[in-house]
This record gives C-alpha cells, sequence and structure tokens, in this order.
C-alpha cells in the first residue's frame, strides 16, 4: 500500500475518505488564500550580491505580476514574506518593507535554529520582533499593545518535532513563542518530513508539555463559540491530501502539501483538491482557509511566482469564479488569515473586512 513517509495509517485513511466538495445551491463559500513564503535570500548559500539581485527582483517584479489579478472584492493579490531571523540584513527588509507598504503584502518571523534553548530562543525572537517593528516599520500591535508576530518554524521543526532532536532543541517552543506575542503558527504541513503532526487540514490550538517533544501534534480544534485553552497557541494548517488523479496513468498518488515549487506550479486541479481538504473552523464549513507555502527567493521558484504561471492560475480563478457565483476568494495577508479565524469563532456569517488590523 502507498504510504507517503511520515503519515500515519490512521492519517493516510482520513485523507482518502475526504468526501468531494459539494457546491452550496443557496449561499457563497468564501476562500481566503495565503501564500506563506519561507523568504531565504541566502538559500544556496549565496553572497551578499545575489541576495541583493533575488530581493531586487521581487520589488521589481512583483507589482508588474499581480496588475489587474483582483479576487472577489477587488484586492489585488496578497504575499506574505516570513524572514529569516538568523539572516537579519537590514537593506534586504528595508527593501520587503517599501513593497509591503505598497498593499501587496506583510513580512513575518521564521526562524531556523539547532540545539537551542528557551532563554536564548526567547531572546532571539524579541531582537528579530523588535528590529522589524522599530527599525523597519513592519509588524503591528495587539489589542494589549504587544508587538505580535505570525510565525514559521524552519526544517519543520517546530516544538523539537524532528525524531533526532536537530533543528529545534526546545520542548517549551509554543509557550515562548506566544509570550513573545506570536498570534498564530503556519509551519504545517511538513509531510513527507516525520514532523507532521496527527492534526491535518485543521486550524486548532495546542499547548506545551514541557517534558516531551511535538505539543502540537493534537489540540483543541477551532470552533464557533468556543473559547481558546489557556497558554495555547493558535494554529493554521495549509490542505493536505493525496492527488489521486495519477491513477488513470498507471502512476501512484501523489501528496498534495500545498507547496508551490517552479515545477509544481498553482491550477485549477490543485485548487480543487485544496478545497477539498475543508480546512476550517468548526461550525463555519463555509469559511476555507487555504494556506499555501512556498520558497519564494531562489530563482526557480521566482520565475513561477513572478511569471507567466502564476497569472495564469489566478485569470483562471477569476474566470471560474466568474462562471460559479457561489465561490468568494479573497488574497490575505497571514496576519488577516488568523483575524478571520476568530471571526469565523465569532460566529461571523461573511467576513467583515472593516474589522482587520492591518
Amino acid at each position: 500500500m502507498f504510504r507517503p513517509r511520515g503519515l500515519s495509517l490512521k492519517t493516510l485513511w482520513h485523507l482518502l475518505r475526504k468526501p468531494a466538495l459539494r457546491p452550496p445551491t443557496d449561499r457563497a463559500v468564501h476562500v481566503f488564500l495565503c501564500i506563506v513564503d519561507h523568504f531565504e535570500p541566502m538559500v544556496d548559500r549565496v553572497g551578499i550580491e545575489h541576495q541583493r539581485q533575488r530581493i531586487d527582483r521581487w520589488v521589481r517584479e512583483y507589482p508588474q505580476s499581480v496588475t489587474g489579478m483582483v479576487d472577489s472584492r477587488g484586492r489585488l493579490p496578497q504575499h506574505t514574506f516570513f524572514y529569516p531571523a538568523e539572516e537579519y540584513n537590514p537593506e534586504h527588509l528595508d527593501k520587503l518593507a517599501a513593497l509591503c507598504r505598497k498593499g501587496l503584502g506583510d513580512v513575518e518571523v521564521h526562524l531556523h535554529h539547532d540545539n537551542d534553548s528557551a532563554e536564548n530562543l526567547r531572546h532571539t525572537l524579541e531582537t528579530f520582533r523588535d528590529r522589524l517593528f522599530h527599525t523597519h516599520g513592519l509588524l503591528r500591535k495587539d489589542s494589549q499593545g504587544r508587538i505580535s508576530y505570525g510565525f514559521v518554524h524552519g526544517n519543520w521543526a517546530l516544538c523539537n518535532s524532528q525524531p533526532d532532536g536537530r533543528w529545534c532543541g526546545v520542548n517549551n517552543e509554543l509557550s515562548v513563542l506566544r509570550e513573545t506575542g506570536c498570534y498564530a503558527d503556519f509551519t504545517m504541513p511538513s509531510a513527507p518530513s516525520p514532523t507532521q503532526t496527527r492534526m491535518v487540514n485543521s486550524i486548532y490550538y495546542a499547548t506545551d508539555n514541557p517534558r516531551q517533544t511535538k505539543s502540537h501534534d493534537t489540540g483543541t480544534t477551532a470552533r464557533v463559540g468556543n473559547t481558546p485553552p489557556e497558554r495555547s497557541l493558535l494554529l493554521v494548517q495549509g490542505p493536505l491530501m493525496l492527488d489521486g488523479s495519477r491513477r488513470k496513468y498507471g502512476l501512484l498518488p501523489k501528496l498534495e502539501n500545498g507547496d508551490l515549487q517552479g515545477k509544481f506550479p498553482p491550477t485549477l486541479d490543485r485548487l480543487a483538491l485544496w478545497l477539498r481538504a475543508g480546512v476550517s473552523v468548526t461550525g463555519c464549513p463555509d469559511w476555507i482557509f487555504v494556506k499555501l507555502h512556498t520558497h519564494g527567493a531562489p530563482e526557480r521558484n521566482a520565475n513561477m511566482l513572478l511569471g507567466e504561471p502564476m497569472r495564469q492560475f489566478r485569470q483562471s480563478l477569476s474566470t471560474y469564479a466568474a462562471e460559479n457565483p457561489w465561490l468568494q476568494y479573497y488574497y490575505v495577508t497571514a496576519q488577516e488569515m488568523a483575524q478571520l479565524v476568530h471571526q469565523a469563532e465569532r460566529g461571523k456569517m461573511v467576513p467583515e473586512w472593516a474589522d482587520l488590523v492591518h
């Protein structure tokens, strides 16, 4: 039996049995699309001039690539750059901040670390958080006046979840994130990595157990009317499905994990799987959260993200939505997606855009 590495038989069975999305006839389905970019200018160990070329290309070409590509409420695509704290370069972040101020996206926190301690992790996050806010005018404050940020863990190893103990080292990482202002984690799914959680296609809250690793393996599902558990962190997962369309060619199913790569661009066929995954707040099934991920700095992926494949997808999506009025789709940042989760928890029937903090 085909089973991708990192997936349990129970999880595999869940993915195989996921029912197809049946479009409603009497109401809209609201689909929120968010691209979470693990944006690493230094990937492949390139030098500073090569890094500058990568940043400058995004600043120059991204506004051109999204021209005219508006969503159901007339908004241009949004791109969330999760910039690695360990690669901090003020020059790069100033340029990304200028791009985001044009209303095209946001910058959040990414981190690769290894054999770390809770104390050092806290210092790293607070230092980078404060630099983004005070030096570059990025991030924002929450209702309590704290600087807040979204997070993606490098090497997928959130909460010390690698079986060999590499690429983290902090069992209580969820608590450190929450206490330093993290409003949500966007790392999952990580399959086929062994760091993949048992929770799939879910929006949920996880609480640390400092005596064990991978505390986010399970949690409390986000639900309309429920209060999140105390000292918990919100986790927003992307879709994780099996693409069985390859069977007609005699091929094994392919894992669909929402990864946008140069050789694996978005398509309407992939969109169908993302919708079928049905990532939503329990009790609000007509709001579907589609969190995709990519590594947008290297040229092999930037060519697709800034080029014709992405424009073709956005145009196809616009045409499909025009032909299917039940589908309302919205381009959102990671921070906006988290706020919409909380709107759904409060029982909102339609998105209230004026309530979002940008």
